[in-house]
């Protein structure tokens, strides 16, 4: 069965003016028997300041463990874009995108982590996490 996905195909490729969890595409786990770690990282994260309006720059890290359904990373590329121009402090910023990328694959367990540019000095790091993360004394095979 072929997937159906959104972003990940040739053309140009449309960026969006406002947040949209929708973008959001995932595919089949293609290891759902395993228990395994998916990461993704970027320094291009931005959002405004909900009192100034003036940007914040964000590095992002996600990591999560993936359960029935995995993310794409286009379309979450595209998602992480879409924050540009949304007014939210870092503590909601982490928070939001911990609960749109929870809905769109709904993991085992995930962790966002916004490290925002220090400013005047002093450095931001919020961590957000969903469920309960498995490890090996959990008896589920991991190799």
């Amino acid at each position: 069965m072929k997937e159906s996905l959104k972003h990940l195909k040739r053309g140009d490729t449309s960026y969006p003016e406002r947040r949209d969890p929708s973008l959001l595409d995932t595919f089949s786990n293609p290891r759902r028997e395993r228990i395994y770690e998916v990461r993704f990282s970027t320094r291009e994260v931005t959002s405004l300041c909900p009192v100034t309006g003036q940007p914040d720059f964000y590095r992002v890290e996600i990591t999560y463990i993936p359960a029935e359904r995995c993310l794409e990373s286009k379309s979450l590329k595209l998602y992480l874009f879409s924050l540009r121009n949304t007014g939210i402090f870092a503590e909601e910023l982490a928070n939001t995108i911990l609960e749109d990328l929870v809905a769109a694959c709904a993991p085992r367990w995930m962790r966002v982590v916004c490290r925002m540019n220090p400013r005047g000095g002093i450095a931001l790091t919020v961590k957000a996490e969903y469920g309960r993360r498995p490890d090996e004394t959990d008896g589920a095979p991991t190799g």
